[in-house]
C-alpha cells in the first residue's frame, strides 16, 4: 500500500474527517483512487507555501520535483525540509525564475505561496504550462486580475483551488450541516465579520543595500518598487498597498467566503466602505488601521470591521463570524463555534480538532498553524479529488475571485468614498468612471496585465 493509502486511510478513520466528509462539497474524496503519484511543484518557499506543500505531502502520493523562490536562502532550506518529509528523500530542483521552473519541468500541480502581487500571473503561467493549481488567498491584487484567472481555468481546463480552507474545517463543516442547514437559525437577516487582531506591522527601518542572496527585482515583480529596507517575507509586505489589499483582503476575504459558502451566497447587490490610517500613524504602513465594510444582499447585510489596535468586542472571537437568525445565533472562527439559540433550546458548542497524534510531524514544524492543519489536509484531498474526477473543488477559482473582488471593491470604496454595484457579467462597476479605473492596477515595466478575453 503506497503512503497515500496509508496515510489517507489514517486520515479518514479519524474524527474530524468522519464530521468533514459528510459535507456537500467533499464529493468524491471518500471512493478517491490515485492513478498515479502526482508530479508537484511549489513557487514560494516561505512560511505558508511550506505549510501547504507539507499537508500535501500528508495525504497524496506526491513526487516534489521543484522548488522556486528568489530569496536563495529560504530555497534551499526549503529544499533540505522537502527532502526529509517526502517519501523519495530527494531534494527537488531548485529555481529562481519561475518561468524557468515550468518550462523545464513536466507538472502535475503546482503550489503557489508568493505574496499576492505574484499570484495572478503565476497561476495563469502555471496553467498554461498544463498544470493543476492550488494558489494562496486572496487570489489577486485587483478585480481584472481574477478574472483573468477564472477565464483561464476554465480555458485550459485545470482545476484551481483557493487557499480558503475554512470550508474544510472539521467544526465549521459540522455548522453549516447541523446548525445553519438545519434550520436552527431561522431566517438569517444580518452577519457581522471582524478582525481584531495586531497584525499591521507599522516600523521604520531605514533604507539599506539589497542583500546577494535575494533577488529584489523579480520579489517585486509586477508591482511598484519600493526602496529596500529589509526583508519582506512573512508580515512586512502585507503591510503596504503596493503588494496587496491590507486586512480586509488578507483576513475579510476568509470570514466573508465561509459566510458565502454557509449561506449559499454568490455577489453582492452593493458594497460599501469606510476606513483608514486613524490610530497607528507613526510608521511607513499605508494600509487601513480601521475599516468597515458592508456586502449587501436581499434582506441580508454581511458587515466587516476590523482594527489592529484595542480590544475585540469578544475575546473568544478577535477573527470570526456571526449569523443572526430569528431562532438564534452562530459566532464561528478557526478555534470553535457557538450557538446561541433564541429564547428556549440548548446551546451547541465545538471545539477546533487537532491532529497531532496522527501527524506526529506537525508537533515540531516550525510556525505551523496546529488548529489549520487538518483543515488544509482536507482541502488538499478535496483539490486532488476534483483532479481525479474531473469536477469542481469545494474553493474552485470563481469562489475564490468572488471573495477576493468583494474585498477589493470595498477597498476601492473606502479610496472613492462610495458605495459600488459590481456587473460580473460585463465586468465593471455599474455608472462610475473612476472606479472602473481602478479595477486593474498599473503593472510596472515591462510585465503585462492579464486580460480575461486573452488567457
Amino acid at each position: 500500500m503506497d503512503n497515500f493509502h496509508i496515510n489517507r486511510r489514517r486520515f479518514l478513520l479519524g474524527t474530524s474527517a468522519s464530521l468533514a466528509l459528510t459535507a456537500v462539497n467533499a464529493k468524491g474524496v471518500t471512493n478517491l483512487k490515485l492513478a498515479k503519484t502526482y508530479r508537484v511543484a511549489l513557487i514560494g518557499t516561505g512560511w505558508y507555501g511550506k505549510s501547504d506543500l507539507f499537508r500535501l505531502i500528508q495525504v497524496a502520493s506526491v513526487d516534489v520535483v521543484a522548488l522556486c523562490d528568489v530569496d536563495k536562502n529560504m530555497l534551499e532550506a526549503a529544499g533540505k525540509l522537502v527532502s526529509q518529509r517526502q517519501k523519495s528523500g530527494k531534494v527537488p530542483k531548485l529555481y529562481g525564475d519561475y518561468k524557468k521552473m515550468l518550462a523545464e519541468n513536466q507538472l502535475d500541480i503546482v503550489l503557489i505561496g508568493t505574496p499576492d502581487h505574484w499570484h495572478a500571473l503565476q497561476t495563469i503561467d502555471a496553467l498554461k504550462a498544463g498544470a493543476h493549481v492550488y494558489v494562496q488567498k486572496p487570489i489577486s491584487v485587483d478585480v481584472m486580475e481574477g478574472e483573468a484567472m477564472v477565464a483561464a481555468a476554465r480555458k485550459y481546463g485545470k482545476v484551481v483551488q483557493v487557499g480558503t480552507q475554512r470550508k474544510s474545517t472539521p467544526h465549521l463543516i459540522d455548522a453549516k450541516k447541523n446548525i445553519v442547514d438545519a434550520g436552527l437559525l431561522g431566517k438569517i437577516s444580518h452577519v457581522e465579520m471582524c478582525c481584531y487582531f495586531h497584525m499591521r506591522n507599522n516600523g521604520n527601518p531605514p533604507t539599506e543595500p539589497v542583500p546577494a542572496f535575494l533577488d529584489y527585482e523579480s520579489w517585486t515583480g509586477p508591482a511598484p518598487m519600493r526602496p529596500y529596507d529589509g526583508l519582506p517575507h512573512i508580515r512586512w509586505w502585507r503591510t503596504f498597498t503596493e503588494y496587496g489589499n491590507g486586512i480586509t483582503g488578507d483576513m475579510c476575504v476568509h470570514m466573508f467566503d465561509t459566510v458565502r459558502w454557509m449561506l449559499k451566497l454568490g455577489w453582492p447587490t452593493r458594497i460599501s466602505s469606510q476606513g483608514g490610517i486613524y490610530v497607528q500613524k507613526e510608521g511607513k504602513s499605508n494600509i487601513s488601521d480601521t475599516q468597515s465594510a458592508v456586502f449587501e444582499y436581499p434582506e441580508l447585510n454581511c458587515v466587516w470591521q476590523h482594527r489592529t489596535w484595542g480590544t475585540p468586542n469578544n475575546p473568544a472571537y478577535p477573527w470570526s463570524f456571526t449569523l443572526y437568525g430569528d431562532k438564534g445565533t452562530l459566532w464561528g472562527s478557526t478555534m470553535a463555534y457557538d450557538f446561541i439559540p433564541h429564547g428556549k433550546g440548548e446551546k451547541i458548542h465545538k471545539d477546533v480538532v487537532y491532529e497531532k497524534e496522527k501527524y506526529p510531524e506537525d508537533n515540531t514544524e516550525e510556525r505551523i498553524e496546529l488548529n489549520a492543519a487538518p483543515a488544509t489536509r482536507l482541502h488538499m484531498l478535496d483539490f486532488i479529488a476534483a483532479i481525479e474526477n474531473g469536477g469542481r473543488p469545494v474553493a474552485d477559482i470563481e469562489e475564490g475571485h468572488i471573495s477576493t473582488a468583494s474585498c477589493i471593491l470595498a477597498n476601492i470604496s473606502m479610496k472613492v468614498g462610495r458605495p459600488l454595484v459590481y456587473d460580473p457579467k460585463k465586468r465593471e462597476i455599474v455608472g462610475d468612471r473612476e472606479a472602473n479605473s481602478l479595477l486593474s492596477r498599473p503593472y510596472r515595466q515591462p510585465y503585462k496585465h492579464p486580460d480575461p478575453a486573452k488567457v
